[in-house]
């Protein structure tokens, strides 16, 4: 019969081949919270009355549906491809690794214009034990951070937009890969420096320098900036797809110790740098460990002022932003692990 809680959830999505189209979820994760939901406009209309001075429940309508949320989870080994394809809307397909069973996915920022998920979250019921489905259609991925600190597992936060929410549609069965693992603070490796280029669609960084500074913890945000109220007549208070109408930003934050010549002399010299953060263990065939790594070509750091606040160890919290150096991506995720597909 189940817990009737929390336990009993569950999360799927799938990519929709017309947005706003919904499509029967077919990826699962393990999540640790989720808060999408419907969000209508509401029209009062009001309107002065002799003898009535409460608004009117004949008078009130919705005009406009949307939705929004966040999902929030920790980094799989398996199964994390479909959602950074929809995170920063790349094209990456999975390359098998020479004949092992190790595949990797290289992921650098595209064009959002027709990639949207639809989402399923499975709410249980308390007082009925039922595992009641929500479908929200039209998702399209608003901003994202990946964060670690120290003793922790990496963790992803992804913020939505999407359409329309459903209650009619069956709950779809949860199935979820076999074996996988979470990348945590132990499998991190950070480089500065060095030199990005690009051979055969992938990105690479030769001569960085691995960090020594002790770094408890690193965050990348993106943004994506889209039009997501393009309401029209036609629509019946839905929306059509949201397009990008600004720029793209991705900032990035080390809380560290105070290290001059690795982090304060660089900020003073305002110059552009490449960095490399990698999350590897294990293997995933052939030697090759599951992977998940962010490569920035061109960071800027932008803030670096280190600060005495008592007895303890000086710290510094550094603030950096990723630029496009007009020669490869403006960023590339590298994701390693016996997934097939994205």
């Amino acid at each position: 019969m189940g817990t009737r809680s929390g336990l009993d959830a569950q999360l799927g999505f799938a990519a929709e081949s017309v947005y706003g189209t919904g499509v029967v979820p077919s990826r699962f994760l393990e999540f640790d919270e989720e808060d999408l939901r419907e969000t209508p406009t509401w029209l009062e209309g009001e309107g002065i009355r002799a003898g009535r001075k409460y608004k009117r429940s004949s008078r009130l309508s919705i005009s406009r549906f949307d939705v929004k949320g966040k999902v929030d989870l920790k980094a799989p080994s398996k199964g994390l491809g479909l959602l950074l394809k929809h995170m920063i809307g790349s094209s990456a397909t999975a390359t098998q690794i020479a004949s092992t069973t190790a595949y990797k996915q290289i992921h650098t920022p595209g064009d959002h214009v027709g990639k949207s998920l639809t989402w399923q979250v499975g709410r249980p019921e308390p007082g009925t034990g039922t595992v009641r489905p929500f479908t929200y259609l039209g998702c399209k991925c608003l901003s994202w951070e990946l964060s670690v600190s120290d003793g922790e597992h990496v963790k992803l936060s992804t913020n939505w937009s999407g359409r329309e929410e459903s209650t009619s549609t069956g709950l779809a069965a949860a199935s979820y890969a076999s074996g996988a693992g979470l990348y945590n603070f132990s499998h991190a490796s950070l480089k500065l420096g060095g030199t990005a280029s690009t051979s055969s669609g992938e990105m690479s960084v030769s001569g960085g320098s691995a960090v020594t500074t002790v770094i408890n913890s690193i965050s990348i945000k993106g943004e994506n900036p889209m039009a997501d109220e393009r309401y029209g007549i036609g629509n019946s208070g839905r929306k059509s797809e949201p397009l990008e109408n600004d720029y793209p930003t991705l900032t990035g934050s080390l809380d560290a110790e105070f290290s001059k010549a690795e982090l304060y002399d660089v900020f003073k010299s305002a110059d552009s740098i490449p960095l490399e953060l990698v999350f590897a263990f294990g293997d995933a065939g052939g030697g090759n460990p599951f992977e998940l790594s962010f490569i920035g070509p061109a960071i800027t750091m932008k803030e670096a002022a280190p600060s005495v606040n008592g007895p303890g160890l000086v710290r510094m919290s550094t603030e950096f932003e990723v630029y496009d150096d007009e020669t490869n991506a403006p960023y590339q995720f590298r994701y390693v692990s016996t997934d097939t597909t994205v």
